[in-house]
């Protein structure tokens, strides 16, 4: 990957005021711990920065949006283009009554905790999920019952020209861990609503699910969350377990014995060794049970 690149961009961009990091690491970024790096990673300061970057950006070369990594396997040969992450500038969270606003890099589990503080329910739940608001936005991140549609009232982005969107709810299209706003449109903020709550009963609904998941998930791994989505009618974790697959490894990546829609680095596993124990998985998983899962976790880059 050529370290001008990064150069020229900023050349190309004068009024630019996020940084530019050429042939970034990413493998740090995602939970897995593996990957190769980001031919450049741009990290905006402000939504006003975003969106002259992507204005700026010539359209034919590739742009990929990451988050907190959870739900994330960054290929062996890296990412060509450009990586954007939001970092803190789009951390902030703000309530108003029985709404909360928060930026799209707020860690999931964060804005539970911020609902709870504030005596709004509804909003536990978020504490199942390991990624970030733009994430649950993205996939309609959902957990023990409940599903960010159900929260949700409004929604900020920027698309791959740089124009600010906003999105009700009835623009967003969430289904099954989807909506159907434009892959290229980067969320920077949302807003959600819950009801009036006491913060210690909200609090101890979440605690019951961080204990929940303690004793079901692997959680203190390099694991990447749940591998595949749920099947109509079906749960993925019991579809593998029946094809046989609890505590398969691969190389140095293994189907979690603790929970099998789990796929895990045991400390070197690479990238290739992941996604090919994941489609070993599937291959048995379609034998055995006439079933062809689909996968959940992102995978990108260049194998």
């Amino acid at each position: 990957m050529d370290d001008d690149f990064a150069t020229t961009l900023r050349g190309d961009m004068p009024a630019l005021r996020g940084v530019l990091t050429a042939n970034a690491p990413l493998a740090a970024l995602s939970w897995f711990k593996t990957g190769g790096p980001a031919e450049v990673l741009f990290a905006p300061t402000d939504e006003d920065d975003l969106a002259y970057f992507l204005g700026a950006l010539d359209p034919g070369i590739p742009v990929l949006t990451i988050g907190l990594g959870s739900n994330l396997l960054i290929r062996d040969g890296g990412v060509a283009g450009v990586v954007i992450q939001l970092g803190k500038p789009f951390a902030g969270i703000a309530v108003d009554g029985v709404q909360i606003t928060a930026g799209a890099a707020v860690p999931d589990v964060k804005l539970a905790s911020g609902a709870a503080q504030a005596g709004i329910a509804g909003l536990a739940f978020l504490r199942g999920i390991p990624g970030s608001v733009g994430g649950a936005l993205r996939m309609n991140g959902g957990a023990y019952g409940a599903e960010t549609k159900d929260v949700f009232v409004s929604a900020r982005g920027v698309d791959r020209a740089g124009a600010v969107h906003e999105y009700a709810a009835a623009d967003m299209g969430f289904t099954y861990r989807h909506c159907a706003v434009a892959d290229d449109v980067i969320f920077t903020r949302a807003t959600f609503a819950g009801t009036v709550g006491d913060p210690e009963t909200i609090r101890a609904d979440m605690a019951a699910i961080t204990q929940a998941r303690a004793a079901t998930q692997p959680v203190n791994t390099r694991t990447g969350g749940s591998t595949f989505k749920n099947p109509p009618g079906e749960k993925a974790w019991a579809l593998v377990d029946r094809a046989g697959c609890r505590g398969l490894v691969h190389g140095d990546a293994q189907v979690s014995e603790l929970h099998t829609n789990f796929l895990i680095n045991r400390g070197a596993a690479s990238a290739a060794d992941l996604e090919e124990l994941g489609e070993i998985v599937r291959a048995r998983v379609l034998e055995t049970s006439g079933v062809s899962l689909e996968w959940e976790i992102a995978r990108v880059g260049m194998r």
